[in-house]
């Protein structure tokens, strides 16, 4: 990714890739819901960000005004690919997604649990004697990776090559559109290889039963079809990895709750909410495609708008006490995993990660710190986590 130029105003010239951004975001909507809680930007071709709940809530409800065809915003537009449904509006997404929700439901994802476990736990041995470890390299990006690859049934082998894809396509390839589509073009090679041996020799997995799979009675063009399985690749693993890599983030800075957990296992549940709707790691993106008006403010036909749902659940008017971490928090209507018809299907799955990624932990180390001197790096782009996290405990 190049130097980005300085932003000069948040309000008039914000830019989501920017250091400042990267670094610490919540001063940046602050500061925007105070004097111009929708932001606009030339950037990017022209693009909107509202940092308000109630704003931000009624654009991912407007699919009329907002479409979803392109998700990521990038300093130039690329030609549309398809991730079905993610990027489906009406009338199409509504079959997309009655396909996948029912592999995703609390009882579809609860045999993984014990799989989840055991991993974390084998995580765990390999460097706990060493007393110190990347709480992002070594164990967050490692869980999520694997259960993918384990549902899809792909080789968790080639974690390496999902992390570039990643890297490819939601970091460096937001001002690199060759990267991008080289990246987009790797995929999908790799997937139809996948989807050609299932169509062989079908199996359990999940691009099994989507082969299977009709929409109106219809089975899913390969297009289609390799569109969605890419979709789960990408929704299932970087969006994981950094809510989890920023609950360590959390309880390795702020021990009070850290050591309260432990004690009470009890407040799990409420902590995984309150570290989501703190640390939303998803920040989306919607076309304008109609002219129209949210919180006043005019949204013009062909510029782009930045979801962060991030920013919505900072905000104090949904939310008391918003800029604090609060895992007993008892009401919690966050939009951690979206809003509207988009919201992500994957969330039994990621809270059950996650429940049993800091559950397995804490089991097993119960205080640990920030590294001393420890520079902790954070993603850039859609996708906001920690990238490396040096950790030290007993």
């Amino acid at each position: 990714m190049t130097a980005r130029p300085p932003v000069t105003d948040w309000a008039t010239d914000f830019d989501h890739m920017h250091e400042s951004w990267i670094e610490n975001p919540y001063p940046i909507w602050d500061d925007l819901r105070q004097r111009c809680p929708i932001a606009h930007t030339d950037r990017f071709e022209g693009a909107y960000l509202p940092v308000r709940y109630a704003d931000v809530r009624e654009i991912a409800y407007d699919p009329e005004h907002f479409s979803s065809r392109r998700i990521v915003l990038r300093d130039e537009r690329l030609p549309l690919v398809p991730f079905p449904p993610i990027t489906s509006d009406p009338p199409q997404h509504r079959g997309q997604r009655a396909v996948l929700l029912p592999l995703f439901t609390p009882a579809a994802i609860a045999p993984y649990e014990a799989k989840v476990r055991e991993l974390c736990r084998g995580l765990i041995d390999g460097f706990i004697d060493a007393g110190a470890c990347d709480g992002a390299a070594h164990y967050a990006q490692e869980i999520p990776a694997v259960v993918t690859a384990m549902m899809l049934g792909i080789s968790a082998a080639d974690g390496d090559m999902f992390r570039r894809w990643l890297n490819d396509l939601l970091v460096l390839g937001t001002d690199d559109p060759e990267l991008v589509m080289r990246t987009h073009a790797e995929m999908a090679g790799f997937f139809m290889a996948e989807v050609a041996k299932r169509r062989a020799r079908p199996g359990q997995d999940l691009i099994s039963r989507l082969i299977e799979a009709r929409i109106d009675g219809a089975p899913m063009s390969d297009v289609e079809l390799v569109g969605m399985v890419r979709l789960l690749l990408i929704a299932g693993i970087d969006t994981t990895w950094s809510a989890l890599g920023s609950c360590l983030w959390h309880l390795a800075t702020h021990a009070e709750d850290r050591r309260r957990l432990v004690a009470d296992p009890s407040l799990m549940p409420t902590a995984v909410e309150e570290f989501l709707r703190a640390y939303s790691p998803v920040t989306i993106a919607r076309e304008v495609v109609a002219e129209t008006e949210i919180g006043g403010c005019p949204f013009k036909a062909g510029e782009m708008v930045l979801l962060s749902f991030a920013a919505a659940n900072r905000d104090p008017a949904a939310f008391p006490d918003a800029d604090k971490v609060l895992i007993d928090r008892a009401e919690n209507r966050h939009a951690a995993f979206g809003l509207g018809i988009h919201r992500c299907i994957g969330s039994h799955l990621a809270r059950m990660e996650l429940t049993v990624a800091l559950e397995e932990w804490l089991r097993r180390i119960p205080e640990f710190t920030l590294a001393p001197g420890a520079v902790v790096t954070w993603a850039a782009g859609a996708v906001r986590g920690p990238r490396q996290l040096p950790l030290v405990f007993p």
